[in-house]
Order: structure tokens, then sequence, then C-alpha cells
């Protein structure tokens, strides 16, 4: 299935998304990587809402305003961070590779997009610059405030219903073993 989701997001949206379903956004996206998530996990406020937010782990490359690139970070290494991020009212949360660590935060809260590493050029076309937020942790690390017009396709890798595509793909790896 296929959805067209502005922010900000509801918890019924996110109870319509299923593993493998297709989605595009539009609104605002936050980029995350991992000082943020730090700052997340301390408890510090800061300075956006994130309740029915999309996270991007990003570090975007930004020049005069302008998003040149914006392909996804690793999501692994802030997976770790996952309930706090969820806690904090995210509702959608966008890398690659999936944060099968702590993927149990997800359930009944949010979902996890999967958007293809490689495409930092093609989000770029479908982002634009709003604000930076947490200036003083760089352009990478920064807080970025996006303006997302029918950015995708993301693919659903991860529901909140406990639906994995990462996990059902391992799964299928060592039957055919």
């Amino acid at each position: 299935m296929e959805h067209r989701l502005r922010t900000p997001i509801s918890q019924d949206e996110v109870a319509a998304l299923r593993a493998g379903d297709l989605v595009w956004i539009s609104g605002t996206v936050y980029t995350a990587r991992d000082r943020v998530h730090a700052l997340l996990a301390t408890g510090e406020e800061l300075p956006v809402d994130l309740v029915g937010a999309v996270i991007y782990h990003c570090g975007p490359l930004i020049r005069d305003a302008t998003v040149l690139s914006a392909g996804p970070t690793t999501s692994g290494r802030v997976g770790r961070f996952t309930r706090e991020v969820v806690d904090r009212g995210v509702r959608l949360i966008v890398g690659k590779g999936g944060i099968s660590e702590d993927a149990e935060a997800l359930r009944g809260r949010a979902t996890y997009l999967a958007y293809p590493g490689g495409c930092g050029a093609l989000a770029a076309r479908h982002l634009l610059v709003r604000r930076l937020h947490l200036p003083d942790l760089g352009m990478a690390e920064g807080l970025w405030e996006l303006e997302a017009e029918g950015w995708g396709p993301m693919i659903v890798a991860i529901d909140s219903f406990g639906g994995d595509l990462y996990r059902e793909a391992k799964r299928s790896e060592m039957r055919s073993e």
C-alpha cells in the first residue's frame, strides 16, 4: 500500500502503516545524528517539539541555505536511543539499516522507514532548509529543521505491530543455508 503523509503524524496514521508499505512525506522533518540523540538520552530539552515528528538519521550537506545532499546515515549507530526518541513523541524515524537493537520501543507508537543509501541528491530535491537548531553541533550533527514536499518513496521497514523486514530477511537467509 502507498501512503502520502503530512506532518505532524498522527497515531492513527502510524497504525495504518505495515512493513512493506511505501511512504512519501510532506511537512517538517528534523535531522538527528549521534550528538542530538545523546542530548535526547540526557533528558535535555530540545528547541523543537517532537510530538508527531519525523526524525531523519542524516547529516545533510547544506550550502547557502540550500540542501545539496541529504542521504541517510546508518541508524544502528543511534538505535540504542530509540526509546528516548519515541518517548518524546516522534512517530516516524527515517534512516538506513534498521534499529533492531531496540525495535520493540516502536511497538504501538512509531514506525521505522528505510530510505535508500546513495540517494542523497534525490532527497535534496524534496527538502528545503527552514532552520538550523543547535548550530554549535556543526553542519552534520546539528538539528536541522527541513520542509519536505513529496519526499520518498521510503519503505516501512519496521512497523508499530512488530513487522520487521530486516528480521524477516535474516530468517529467510538462515533457512536457505
